[in-house]
């Protein structure tokens, strides 16, 4: 062997393959379609976005764009777009999960989801779901994916998950009386003594 020749194998080495487009285009086609849901709730039915939602609506967006653009550079990227998405996709996970405990736990009451199916919080966290599973089996079933790559993405999601939960404005102090204005954002419950 010459000193000159590349090792035949090296777990972290990308390579274009005609299935790398099938691992993409699902949590492509998935997220895109979790913003699009998102934006419904604020333009389409009014809802006003709370930080967290913004936050799930921020990394959502991020996957998209880095899946979205990855597409177009074509096949040569295909195999690390997923692994590029990971950390979006943990950390829209990551704040969902927290916005649904916070509703679950009575500390905050949310505004139903498109077609009032569960609230906005819950479909968030049911697409984020979906998106990291998506992304997860696009990075597991890379022929070269790199496992120190994907440990590294994936806390670095739960990082900027936590960064955005810390981060997060506080929300308005429990109301001492009835709301006058409809559900239309995510908000302390009132709740009588």
């Amino acid at each position: 062997m010459s000193e000159s020749a590349a090792p035949e194998h090296d777990s972290c080495q990308v390579s274009p393959s005609a299935d790398s487009l099938r691992l993409v285009l699902p949590p492509l086609v998935v997220a895109a379609l979790a913003m699009i849901g998102s934006l419904w709730l604020s333009v389409g039915m009014g809802l006003k976005a709370c930080p967290l939602c913004l936050y799930q609506r921020t990394f959502v967006m991020g996957v998209v764009a880095v899946l979205g653009i990855g597409v177009l550079t074509g096949p040569g990227h295909r195999k690390v777009l997923n692994l590029l998405a990971l950390p979006f996709a943990v950390a829209g996970f990551g704040v969902a999960a927290f916005h649904v405990f916070l509703e679950v736990t009575g500390k905050l009451e949310c505004p139903g989801g498109v077609m009032a199916i569960g609230t906005a919080p819950q479909q968030s966290l049911a697409v984020q779901t979906v998106v990291l599973i998506l992304v997860s089996v696009g990075v597991a079933r890379s022929s070269h994916a790199c496992l120190p790559s994907s440990v590294v993405a994936g806390l670095m999601g739960l990082l900027l998950a936590g960064s955005a939960v810390i981060s997060a404005p506080p929300m308005p102090p429990v109301p001492t009386r009835a709301y006058e204005q409809p559900l239309d954002m995510c908000r302390p419950p009132f709740s009588p003594q």
